[in-house]
């Protein structure tokens, strides 16, 4: 099968019966678009010339551009689901990519904004909110929520004004491959959320928003690019490693409860991990600030 039209037909499955999210499904048909532009640049033009050493080739070519870790290993699985259902659809019986290794990432621990850091930044935001208009209602909202309940961007982007249960403090999100849970929130988002219901969102409502819980300027739902410029800009002067957007507020949110006593596998039900291992790198990140902690404040450290 040619190329292009093997990639669309496999993102539409991996849409419709794998149920990955767009974000997935976007990343997964630009990583194949490369491998299909450098198969096309060895003569190679569809699915039956895909081999081992080809895939192989790609990936260390990649290294060599300077692709980090991360994304070598995220292509790598995207060639390997990417050629088990090419050789199911062509009624194989050899996958070329069975045996091809993805390269372990490195291992970096998450940006986590420690807790003095975090309530300077929620104080600030609470002054303009009392000041400003409704966008900065909204962005106390946003921020409060993002930092109360660990949610994902896509997901806090994703609710409407009825997922939110004010009265048991909770609010229902639609995860990764359509999970649905249920996420408890504190008094002080409770708070936040209230004021915007009551005094923002309806000054930033047209008759485009729906039920859309967060509100851009021009009445349609905020979506996560506006987010992570919200949250990088305020994050831009406080100290630390790692990506400053929406994902530092989920690794703040998990590394505090932590912290404070939380059971592990509570947070990951909070976080909405499939698996374990994902929420035990908090554990670490919990770990290395205790042992700087220690180097600080002990005698003989």
């Amino acid at each position: 099968m040619e190329f292009h039209r093997a990639i669309e037909a496999y993102t539409v499955h991996l849409t419709v019966e794998r149920g990955y999210s767009p974000q997935t499904v976007r990343a997964y048909r630009s990583d194949l678009h490369a491998l299909s532009t450098f198969a096309e640049g060895r003569q190679i033009v569809d699915t039956e010339g895909l081999t081992l050493d080809l895939l192989r080739d790609w990936l260390w070519h990649a290294a060599q551009n300077g692709v980090s870790k991360a994304t070598l290993a995220r292509r790598s699985a995207s060639a390997r689901g990417f050629s088990s259902w090419a050789t199911r659809e062509a009624g194989g019986q050899v996958d070329p990519a069975a045996r091809l290794r993805s390269p372990k990432p490195d291992k970096t621990l998450p940006r986590v904004v420690n807790r003095a850091q975090m309530s300077g930044l929620l104080d600030a935001l609470a002054a303009k909110a009392a000041e400003g208009g409704p966008e900065e209602a909204r962005d106390l909202a946003v921020i409060e929520l993002l930092y109360a309940s660990g949610i994902r961007v896509s997901e806090l982007t994703g609710l409407d004004v009825d997922d939110v249960d004010l009265e048991r403090l909770t609010v229902r999100v639609l995860g990764k491959g359509s999970k649905e849970r249920v996420v408890p929130f504190g008094v002080p988002a409770k708070d936040a959320v209230v004021s915007y219901l009551r005094t923002a969102r309806p000054r930033l409502a047209t008759a485009r928003s729906g039920a859309a819980l967060f509100l851009g300027a021009r009445g349609g739902r905020w979506g996560s690019r506006a987010v992570y410029q919200l949250v990088a800009g305020l994050l831009a002067d406080i100290p630390g490693g790692g990506p400053a957007g929406p994902h530092a507020l989920r690794h703040t949110a998990a590394t505090h409860l932590l912290d404070g006593g939380a059971d592990l596998r509570a947070v990951q039900e909070l976080l909405g991990h499939a698996s374990m291992g994902t929420t035990q790198i908090y554990t670490h990140v919990s770990t290395e600030r205790l042992r700087e902690s220690y180097r600080i404040a002990h005698p003989r450290a």
